[in-house]
């Protein structure tokens, strides 16, 4: 399905329908409206964490490199805060494949 133009509405059909067939069509559309609605949610969902996170890698690379004196207490400059990280697996790029988003 294209989903990137819109169809004018079938003016012949929906002239000469019935009311129930009218009220069928019109629950047709909303049902797929609401879907709509649900897979924009997604996106943007999805938008939002991959620009956080790419928001996120920019702020630490504008950051000064860490100096190394005896006061990073052992922890190779990083904030104090900051837990080690353990690199288990690499990192996916297809965030969408990740949570079984992938289009069919």
């Amino acid at each position: 399905m294209n989903r990137n133009h819109s169809s004018p509405p079938p003016w012949d059909f929906l002239l000469s329908a019935t009311r129930n067939t009218l009220q069928s069509y019109e629950l047709s559309r909303l049902n797929h409206a609401a879907n709509l609605g649900k897979e924009i949610k997604q996106l943007l969902d999805s938008y939002i964490e991959e620009s956080s996170n790419a928001r996120l890698a920019r702020l630490l690379m504008d950051q000064p490199p860490p100096r190394d004196t005896e006061e990073g207490g052992g922890n190779g400059g990083a904030p104090p805060c900051a837990a080690p990280a353990a690199v288990t697996d690499s990192v996916s790029d297809n965030f969408l494949v990740e949570q079984g988003m992938d289009s069919d």
